[in-house]
């Protein structure tokens, strides 16, 4: 409650004659009248007179000595005024329109309602009562007011500590229930400036050169945002530190009017700062940063309930700092375990990559003949494992009186491969090594590159029963020797290396060997197409007298021998038969050989493969055999030797028709599968065995048990497609089960 200083030293003036307030002449000796004045004056309520004029405007006619009091106000100064003379414009138009209120309803009326007076507000709860004259209009209002201030005051006081307890209640959960710092930050800055209604909350955080950052802000929209600057001023960096480090705030209603030193003032006004409530923010016993609310535009008198709240609000953001500080320790911890539990891995798994490097030499040696592909991988694989600098493989000569650096991995030293020394010229490293002894020494390379001076370097010998054959050098930029471990993994490469190059020493004998057989399969080859051409001139001889016979016999003389006819045919059927046999050979010796490549043009299997198969309709028919065809319409065209696949066709067809039986099926069908065009020649009513599917391909071999049409050929009708077909760069294979066998052909594209 606000009172006016001069209560106790305001002389009351006295009012008016009475006629003033009550608008009639009273007799002074009236005791009603008498009472009624006596309680103007002495009551303690505040009572006010306002004249309502014919136009409607009000005007003060007077105060009581206790109204005078609290608003300080004499009631000569007020007489005659309006609302505006002595209030604010809002607070005027208040005031004006609970007159107009109590005037247009003509009855009295209460309310509550803040006015300044010299600058401070205060509550007041009124009541008003219109006086009317004869023609019941309303001439004067009489205000009756009580200071309610105190208890205006208390209870804002309780809705302020409220919503505080509230505001930190929140900020208190959101650190419990959120690790992230910035978040918290960000949310607390907004929710302070919203409840303080300033013009910018913003933490400061600082740095170890004195200056600091601002890492959380809320402003206004009219305010300069200052989130992210780095900011430095002089007079704190100097002077401010050592004034927050002991705990205290800086409370500044006015920058003009603090006391402040000049620059401090400038650098304040530069950042379009007014007023200033700084509280500081400790992590543990360390000042962390600065928790500042400011007013931009105008002065603001800062009460203690705001300071009281700032620094409870600097002690939730001090634990948030520390819980999300103690997150990022235990982040850390868990990286850092995380980091030796992928040491121990990284250690498990070079001892697995040593077993996976055994394994894979060992397999490639099983499947490599190629002695310088294993070697040559050992040592860059060896290299790489071991973070050698040169790895070498150096064979001995027959005699073992020189060795030659014959493989050779190296990374900065300079290349030796090739290079031979005498083993009576280091003997000292020679010796045990030839006595199968691993050796390993420190050395030093001066000149060539002055970082890398001392070297450790290891041979393992490379042997097996029949003998020594070379040593594996290692050679690495360390002064640390190598560990048992390692000269035991180079040692059973060693080993492997031995197999290796035996292996390599055989696969030339054998290679030796394979290029004279291949040898005699040429002459063989050759004396085969020699035969046939021999065996075909004979045939044609033979042919040629047939039909030379056949034109000079007349019918008459035939008819008298009636077997001539016959012996004709059968000579006829024979020499064809004979000359296929002759083609047949000739076309296998040649794809046994070096063909030719094919000739290849591009085919549509819908058009080309219909005129072939409607070339057997008339044998499936005479042997009530059923026929079909099937193309895949989005195959797409092929490019092969024409001449050659037709044959292929023509061959797997024929043998179909030769061993199905009557009422069954022949089914041609041609689709894409995956990325190659497959044809497929399924015949029903027959199923052969494992046997005969191993040996359907052989040539000369016939599936007579088979053969319901005593068909006969020359046996190579097959083994001509299988070659045929690996000629144009296909497969062929056979499956047969379910009283079905299908001869499976594929194209790749």
């Amino acid at each position: 409650m606000n009172i006016n200083p001069a209560e106790s030293t305001m002389e009351l003036t006295k009012l008016s004659p009475p006629q003033i307030l009550f608008g009639t002449e009273v007799d002074e000796k009236s005791s009603s009248e008498q009472f009624l004045l006596s309680m103007y004056d002495s009551v303690q309520a505040s009572i006010f007179v306002v004249d309502v004029l014919e136009d409607g405007d009000f005007r003060y006619v007077a105060l009581n000595p206790t109204h005078e009091r609290w608003i300080g106000i004499c009631s000569d100064d007020l007489r005659g005024k309006k609302p505006e003379d002595i209030l604010s414009p809002v607070d005027a138009a208040r005031v004006r329109q609970r007159y107009a209120d109590c005037v247009s309803f003509g009855t009295t009326i209460s309310y509550e309602q803040c006015l300044q007076f010299q600058g401070i507000p205060t509550w007041w709860s009124t009541t008003l009562t219109p006086l009317k004259d004869a023609n019941s209009r309303v001439y004067r209002l009489i205000g009756t007011s009580s200071n309610i201030t105190p208890v205006k005051q208390a209870e804002q006081a309780v809705e302020l500590q409220v919503e505080r307890e509230q505001l930190l209640e929140a900020i208190a959960g959101r650190i419990h229930q959120s690790v992230q710092l910035e978040t918290i930050l960000h949310q607390t800055t907004i929710e302070l400036r919203q409840f303080l209604n300033c013009d910018r909350v913003l933490i400061y955080r600082f740095e170890a050169d004195g200056s600091g950052i601002i890492i959380a802000e809320s402003t206004v929209a009219a305010s300069n945002p200052l989130l992210g600057k780095n900011i430095s001023d002089p007079c704190l960096a100097s002077k401010h530190p050592e004034h927050y480090g002991r705990g205290c705030i800086q409370v500044v209603e006015d920058i003009y009017a603090a006391g402040l030193h000049p620059c401090h003032i400038d650098f304040l006004a530069s950042l379009q700062i007014r007023a200033n409530l700084v509280v500081p923010i400790f992590q543990g016993q360390d000042m962390w940063g600065l928790l500042i609310a400011q007013h931009c535009r105008e002065s603001r008198q800062w009460q203690q309930t705001e300071t009281d709240l700032l620094k409870q609000l600097a002690t939730q953001i001090g634990i948030a700092i520390q819980q999300a500080e103690l997150h990022q320790q235990l982040q850390d911890l868990k990286a850092q375990m995380e980091l030796q539990k992928q040491k121990h891995l990284n250690q498990l798994q070079q001892v697995r990559n040593f077993e996976a490097l055994v394994r894979r030499m060992t397999e490639q040696i099983r499947d490599s003949l190629d002695e310088t592909q294993v070697l040559q991988t050992v040592t860059q694989e060896l290299a790489q494992l071991l973070n050698l600098e040169r790895c070498q493989i150096e064979l001995y000569s027959t005699c073992q009186t020189l060795v030659t650096i014959t493989y050779e991995y190296s990374i900065n030293l300079p290349s030796c491969q090739g290079l031979s020394r005498q083993i009576v010229d280091r003997l000292e490293v020679y010796q045990p090594l030839l006595q199968k002894q691993p050796l390993q020494f420190l050395e030093i390379l001066p000149g060539w590159q002055p970082k890398l001076l001392v070297m450790a370097q290891m041979a393992c010998p490379i042997f097996d029963t029949q003998g020594i054959l070379g040593n594996i050098w290692l050679t690495r930029p360390s002064q640390e020797a190598f560990d048992e471990f390692e000269i035991e993994l180079v040692q059973q490469l060693a080993n492997e290396c031995a197999i290796a190059i035996r292996q390599a020493k055989l696969y030339k004998q054998n290679q030796a060997q394979v290029k004279e057989l291949e040898k005699r399969d040429r002459l063989k080859n050759q004396f085969l197409r020699t035969l046939s051409q021999e065996l075909r001139t004979p045939i044609t001889s033979i042919s040629l007298a047939v039909q030379t016979l056949e034109s000079v016999l007349t019918p008459a003389e035939i008819s008298e021998i009636e077997i001539v006819p016959q012996l004709l045919q059968i000579l006829h059927n024979e020499c064809g038969r004979e000359s296929k046999l002759i083609n047949d050979l000739l076309t296998l010796t040649y794809l046994e050989a070096e063909p030719d490549p094919p000739t290849l043009i591009a085919i549509d299997f819908q058009s080309w493969l219909q005129p072939i198969i409607d070339s057997f309709r008339d044998l499936t028919n005479c042997q009530r055999q059923h026929l079909n065809l099937t193309v895949d319409r989005a195959l797409p065209p092929l490019e092969t030797d024409i001449t050659d696949l037709e044959r292929i066709v023509t061959e797997l067809l024929n043998h179909a028709c030769k061993y199905t039986p009557a009422g069954e099926y022949i089914t041609v069908f041609a689709h894409l599968t995956g990325d190659a065009i497959e044809l497929n020649i399924t015949n029903s009513g027959i199923e052969l065995t494992s046997n005969e599917l191993s040996r359907i391909f052989e040539p000369f071999y016939h599936l007579s048990k088979h053969d319901p049409w005593k068909h006969s050929g020359t046996g190579l009708e097959l083994a001509l497609v299988q070659k045929m077909v690996r000629h144009l760069g296909g497969s062929i294979y056979v499956e047969s089960a379910a009283g079905q066998t299908t001869f499976i052909v594929k194209f790749p594209f």
